[in-house]
């Protein structure tokens, strides 16, 4: 199990060259309040003093440290290129191939490292140190060094100093594969630790979280910390260790860390002699060594398995990208085939890749043409807009100056072409939908192809101006050609038509009606002529006497119309004096009805023989001389509105019969229009892109002075490409790492 750490370190390494977090490897991470003493944790266990001391924050960026050991006869790390053959310690930096030997000169890296990136004003900085320290007494282990937790700003330090501070700690104990090392003072009370409460925080169960409490000789007189190391007070799974550090006077002294190691044993077995084997520096690395290989061992597999499935993704994405363009006018040509390809796939449904989320492509299309279009001449009732009124009024004016006898064929003719025209929009307004609905496909026609056109932006931009000037070309001839579908229909009203026909025929029984005299007379005669012989004889002889009487009645009548005829021719001129004098009378006594005036010079009626009379006896004459005040051959305005009225019954029948045929003949028509349209638009517009597309963009982009231009990659995808490549490279790197581990390195 000892080769596990080494293992890890490597993949650290492998990792930390491509500054990639996605691979969260085991490691110790040391955390705990400002001056509680971390850094000196960690110099115990290195042996040397190498870190930036002082007071106030002095760890202002994560520090990731390797404690590799190394005897002297190890040949892997040991190079007399380097001059560390017979070296016994020796420290490098992943940012600097130089190896120090003195302890003093990596300090002074460490603090100019840090004012490099972060700043001299106290600030923090998340970007890591990595350095690796080989030694003949150090075991292997990885350690995180964090700053200290604070609380107020110090200096020049910002005013969310501690927020920073906080989610950069939060940013690596939260890694599940980390071991935390709590570390608190033994002058301070246990229950405000603030490290043990972040520890809490990410890890509840306690299973990956050791505490360490240093500062064991500077507690107050009178007090021990046999409680607190024995977990009585804030129960630890993995343990509490108790060490003890030099303190500040030490360090300025130069105090030897052997030599603190010593004091240290002395202190335990005075002060605790039965805690002693299970505290200070020793204990604690040998801790933390078999604790962390022990979690190596438990999270290799998963490790293992993240390695391969990361490899897999990133080489699809390296895929994705393309490799490098060597001859840029095969991969022009290559480009358009396959976009051209791509383009027509998509709208014929044969794309590799179906989207099932949503309509695309030919489905897009299939439901314009159906959906939309198709219900939206569904909804255009064959009578909107048009009122009784309309149509009677086209039926006279069909007519002309001659009262109707029958319903003129000129009048449906004219309203049902109003009616066909209004057909006429939605299909122009469907060759507009599947127009946009073509240039969207340019956006959503496979995902090599937009890789493609994300690689090469210039190429992408033109592509799209030539098939929108493609698709606008071929918008007019479409238009047209739709515009003559309704054309055609309005050019000539086939009343022979199939379907029509049949309704047609069906006009003479609409206006053939009950109280038709014609058809009683002819009900008669045949009720007659159905008749037994006796009654045909019995109703012959009552037959003749009806016609002796009648023709008595007749010669009488005759007679008493002689008279009146006498008497009429006398009273001729009485009337014809009265005429005018009537007219002025009439128009001067009621000037508020001028609308009445026509019953007095109309004929009388038949049933009133004395009305004649009557009208001469009670027309005022004045003085038998017509009157100037207004002239006597006026009619009333012609109205340019019909005034709505009721309609009589051999109009309203008309009506019903113009009504019916137009929409017979409006149906017939809108499907006619309702299947032409979306095939015009197939033949003129969609099928001649497909056809003519890789023509056009062979024709306007395949040109060798425009290859150069049009294949330049974007800066993004150009670095996107080499991270990629780089990640890449460090799986696979680390997937041999770990396929080195035996069966028997893990037990």
């Amino acid at each position: 199990m000892e080769a596990l750490i080494p293992v890890i370190n490597k993949l650290q390494d492998v990792f930390n060259t491509v500054g990639s977090d996605s691979i969260q490897l085991p490691q110790i991470v040391v955390l705990g309040s400002q001056s509680s003493g971390k850094s000196s944790v960690i110099e115990s266990v290195v042996g040397r003093s190498f870190l930036p001391r002082g007071t106030g924050i002095v760890t202002r960026r994560p520090l990731i440290l390797q404690l590799i050991h190394c005897p002297l006869e190890d040949r892997e790390h040991r190079s007399a290129e380097n001059g560390t053959v017979n070296a016994e310690e020796w420290g490098r930096f992943l940012h600097s191939k130089k190896c120090f030997t003195d302890f003093n000169d990596i300090r002074n890296e460490i603090d100019n490292e840090t004012d490099r990136v972060a700043g001299s004003n106290k600030g923090i900085c998340p970007e890591p140190i990595n350095l690796k320290i080989f030694s003949t007494r150090v075991v292997n282990l990885t350690l995180v060094d964090l700053p200290g937790i604070t609380k107020v700003p110090v200096g020049d330090q910002p005013e969310d100093i501690e927020a920073q501070i906080k989610d950069l700690v939060i940013k690596y104990i939260e890694n599940p594969n980390s071991i935390i090392l709590a570390v608190t003072a033994a002058n301070t009370d246990m229950a405000t630790s603030e490290a043990l409460k972040l520890a809490k925080d990410v890890d509840p169960d306690g299973r990956r979280t050791l505490a360490v409490v240093t500062k064991l000789d500077l507690m107050d007189a009178g007090t021990d910390a046999i409680d607190i190391l024995c977990g009585r007070v804030i129960p630890v799974k993995l343990g509490i260790i108790g060490v003890m550090n030099r303190s500040q006077q030490d360090i300025m002294d130069k105090k030897n860390i052997d030599d603190q190691m010593k004091d240290e044993a002395a202190f335990l077995q005075r002060k605790y002699p039965t805690l002693a084997t299970r505290n200070g520096t020793p204990y604690l690395a040998k801790t933390l060594n078999r604790l962390l290989m022990h979690h190596i061992r438990d999270c290799l597999p998963d490790l293992k398995t993240r390695v391969n499935i990361m490899s897999t993704q990133f080489q699809s994405l390296l895929n994705s990208y393309g490799e490098d363009v060597s001859d840029k006018s095969q991969t022009l040509l290559h480009i358009i085939t396959k976009f051209s390809s791509a383009y027509c796939s998509t709208i014929e449904g044969t794309a590799r890749n179906i989207e099932t989320t949503e309509l695309c492509g030919g489905a897009r299309l299939c439901y314009i043409f159906h959906e939309i279009f198709g219900r939206t001449l569904d909804s255009i009732h064959p009578l909107a807009g048009l009122t009784k009124m309309d149509i009677l009024t086209a039926i006279r004016n069909a007519t002309g100056p001659r009262p109707a006898l029958f319903v003129p064929e000129v009048s449906f003719e004219l309203l049902v072409k109003r009616q066909i025209r209004r057909l006429e929009e939605p299909s122009l307004r469907c060759v507009e939908l599947i127009h946009e609905e073509m240039q969207r496909i340019v956006q959503h026609c496979g995902n090599e192809v937009q890789q493609e056109m994300l690689r090469f932006p210039k190429l992408h931009e033109k592509i799209v101006d030539v098939v929108t000037q493609l698709l606008r070309c071929r918008l007019p001839a479409t238009n047209v050609m739709v515009e003559n579908i309704v054309a055609i229909e309005l050019a000539y009203i086939n009343t022979k038509h199939p379907d029509f026909h049949k309704e047609a025929a069906l006009v003479p029984s609409l206006l053939k009606t009950d109280n038709d005299p014609y058809s009683q007379s002819r009900r008669t005669n045949t009720s007659r002529n159905n008749m037994s012989p006796q009654v045909s004889a019995h109703n012959s002889v009552a037959q003749n006497q009806q016609q002796m009487q009648q023709s008595h009645q007749q010669m009488h009548t005759q007679q008493q119309q002689q008279q009146q005829q006498n008497q009429q021719n006398d009273t001729h001129d009485q009337i014809s004096t009265t005429f005018y004098g009537l007219l002025l009378s009439r128009n001067h006594v009621g000037e508020n009805s001028t609308g009445s005036w026509l019953s007095n010079i109309l004929p009388p009626a038949p049933n009133r023989p004395d009305s004649m009379e009557n009208s001469a006896n009670n027309t005022p004459v004045h003085n038998n001389m017509v009157s100037p005040l207004k002239p006597v051959n006026l009619l009333p305005d012609v109205p340019a509105i019909a005034n709505p009225r009721r309609l009589t019954d051999k109009e309203q029948k008309d009506c019903d019969v113009i009504e019916r045929l137009i929409k017979s003949y409006f149906y017939i028509v809108r499907k006619s229009i309702q299947d032409s349209v979306p095939k015009a638009i197939m033949h003129f517009l969609v099928n001649y892109v497909k056809d003519n597309l890789q023509s056009e963009l062979v024709t306007h982009l395949y040109k060798s002075e425009k290859a150069e231009t049009l294949l330049n990659e974007s800066d993004h995808i150009a670095v996107r490409r080499k991270e990629a490549a780089d990640m890449l490279k460090a799986l696979t790197r680390a997937n041999h790492i770990i396929s080195e581990i035996r069966e028997t390195h893990m037990w």
